[in-house]
């Protein structure tokens, strides 16, 4: 889920309380927030922890609630982990330690110190982010940590099943490959604007109709294009405000779109029907 922010950069709670809403509303089985898509690099903890308790008091005790708690500091995550758990997450994505580049052995032990912290782990996998691949392999032996539960998989190359994680898409382009090969769902950037196709391809699978699935995802990759012009979560802030869900502030070094790129979303928008009163 995106961070809505107010125009003077501070974080806007009602909106992210009716922007979580919204998501349950049109397709989203659960939530993430205070992930990459919510610009959790430039929030506070007390922020995030704010951000746990609004969207649960808001959506109550029977959605999925996972919140991004990963950071390259152990201690900062292992404290930070513990204080959304109390705030009522249910789990943490945590991702793999950028910059500091550990070893299998540091992350080994980083995970291991992060799952006492007592919440469900869900490892995230992306490095294009922050340099370091987990490979499968890797995640076999990572999985092995009491309370590493599943995987959020950014890497395009690696979408595969590993013994002991659930596996979910990291990138929208690859939920429907992820669930081909097993994985279980996806932490997907256009659930934001195609919820509730998104859903429909998840129900169409589930269901056995690969080729409606099939057919609605092939549907969906102009917007996969369009919400991927620049680095995330520039595109999708500017789409979720396109749509009067929330404002466009971002918090540096994030900014807004230019003018080639807005048109570029707003075109995908338009000509998908998603804004009022647009193309079929």
């Amino acid at each position: 889920m995106v961070t809505p922010f107010t125009d003077d950069g501070s974080v806007d709670w009602g909106s992210c309380r009716s922007l979580a809403a919204h998501l349950l509303r049109n397709g989203s089985h659960g939530l993430v927030v205070a992930g990459t898509t919510g610009e959790s690099p430039t929030l506070t903890d007390d922020e995030v922890i704010r951000l746990v308790r609004e969207v649960r008091d808001e959506v109550g005790e029977g959605t999925t609630l996972i919140c991004g708690t990963g950071t390259n500091d152990t201690h900062h995550t292992v404290e930070l982990t513990s204080a959304v758990a109390d705030a009522g997450a249910d789990a943490a994505l945590v991702v793999t330690p950028y910059y500091s580049k550990p070893n299998m052995a540091g992350l080994h032990a980083h995970y291991g110190a992060v799952s006492d912290a007592g919440l469900p782990i869900v490892l995230y996998n992306i490095p294009s982010r922050v340099v370091v691949n987990i490979s499968p392999d890797e995640l076999a032996e990572l999985a092995q940590i009491d309370n590493v539960v599943a995987v959020k998989q950014a890497n395009n190359d690696e979408v595969v099943v590993v013994d002991g994680l659930t596996l979910l898409a990291g990138n929208d382009d690859v939920f429907l490959r992820a669930l081909e090969v097993g994985g279980t769902g996806g932490i997907l950037v256009a659930s934001h604007v195609a919820g509730p196709e998104m859903r429909a391809l998840f129900d169409a699978f589930d269901a056995d109709d690969a080729d409606r699935a099939a057919t609605i995802d092939e549907s969906l990759q102009p917007i996969f294009d369009a919400l991927a012009v620049t680095v995330n979560p520039i595109p999708v802030k500017a789409a979720v405000a396109m749509l009067g869900l929330c404002g466009p502030a971002m918090r540096l070094p994030m900014v807004p779109p230019d003018a080639d790129q807005a048109r570029t979303i707003r075109a995908a928008l338009e000509t998908h029907g998603i804004l009022q009163g647009a193309a079929s």
